[in-house]
């Protein structure tokens, strides 16, 4: 008699402690996020592509809120190995001083949002989500010293982003009455193939309240793909063939130079 009691009795702490997560997840808004081309192809004449990624925000029980919210694209990938090295003067000459390497970095970054991200999150929820190129996460695999392991991370960066590889773009999404969005991200002629990533925020007060990942594929296509798959696959072979190339173009040219 006392067992069967006891159930009715913590009947309803059970009910609470299964809801109460139910109900803050159900509190939440979610985002429903698309692009326009999951995949990107790179031929001869390409001059660089436009990405969009647009989708809808969904609020609990289909209410806007009053208090405005911001949409925050990041576009991002392939990751990378990659090692950096500084060049110094020595006796009149440049050469190699020092040298770091980066077990993974992204090739290509780019944030896409409505203003300044600064203005958006603070410098700690940028650097949980990697919001904005200064906020990036490297990962050092070399055993530099701080200031040392500091100062090539800054190189990195400003390196690629005066590649235009590493780019912030503002103004570059809008909303529609707090429901709809979408976002253009630039890519550059010199994007590097392989696997990325368009992570979409929805953040409301400096807080980042749901996120979103759909996955990009930028490839090379026609010759420039097979180019690259020969290089890839076949180097002994690909640069046996391109030393061929070369010589018989320098013949060819050396023959019309002769006749003029």
């Amino acid at each position: 008699m006392k067992r069967s009691g006891f159930f009715p009795r913590i009947a309803p702490l059970i009910l609470l402690l299964v809801a109460v997560p139910m109900l803050m997840g159900q509190a939440r808004p979610r985002l429903v996020p698309a692009v326009d081309q999951e995949q990107i192809e790179i031929i001869y004449s390409f001059t660089g592509a436009e990405l969009m990624v647009y989708g809808a925000i969904l609020y609990p029980g289909g209410q806007v809120p009053e208090d405005p919210v911001d949409i925050v694209v990041v576009l991002k990938g392939p990751e990378q190995s990659i090692l950096v090295r500084e060049k110094q003067q020595r006796m009149g000459i440049w050469m190699n001083a020092a040298q770091a390497r980066f077990r993974s970095a992204p090739a290509f970054y780019a944030l896409a949002s409505a203003r300044p991200i600064d203005d958006i999150v603070d410098e700690r929820t940028a650097a949980i989500y990697e919001l904005g190129i200064d906020s990036l996460q490297l990962s050092p695999a070399s055993a530099n010293p701080p200031e040392e392991a500091a100062r090539f991370d800054e190189g990195l960066v400003d390196l690629r982003a005066r590649n235009g590889l590493y780019v912030e773009q503002v103004e570059a999404v809008e909303i529609t009455e707090g429901v709809l969005y979408n976002a253009r991200i630039s890519i550059p002629a010199r994007v590097p193939v392989g696997d990325y990533t368009a992570e979409t925020f929805l953040i409301q007060d400096g807080r980042v309240l749901a996120g979103e990942v759909r996955e990009i594929r930028i490839d090379k296509s026609g010759f420039e793909r097979f180019v690259a798959t020969a290089a890839a696959e076949n180097g002994f072979l690909y640069g046996l063939a391109a030393v061929l190339v070369s010589l018989i173009l320098g013949w060819i040219a050396g023959l019309i130079f002769r006749r003029l």
